[in-house]
């Protein structure tokens, strides 16, 4: 991996999709101990995995990891807590009237 250049590595994975009342979420856990970095890319392959209301769906899938280039991982490092600071929402409100 270069400054600039990206690779791109082929890892099994085990998609776990959670569609019940307490649990609404989908995890990807590589099987083989592969590990993500800041401003890698994933790609699961097939097709979309739709899990019943009150179920857990998992399946064994391939994916694709897309590693940043040595200046994508340093750039995520350097802004990546103002990005986060995007998905946070703060009220100052002591009270709400419709």
């Amino acid at each position: 991996m270069g400054l600039l250049t990206k690779d791109v590595e082929r890892h099994p994975c085990q998609v776990e999709v959670s569609h019940r009342f307490d649990s609404l979420h989908a995890h990807v856990k590589f099987t083989d101990g592969t590990v993500i970095y800041p401003g890698d890319e994933v790609v699961v392959k097939g097709p979309e995995i739709m899990a019943p209301y009150g179920e857990v769906v998992v399946e064994d899938r391939d994916a694709v990891i897309f590693r940043a280039s040595k200046l994508e991982q340093l750039w995520t490092r350097l802004t990546g807590d103002f990005e986060f600071m995007e998905l946070c929402e703060f009220s100052f409100s002591e009270e709400v009237k419709l």
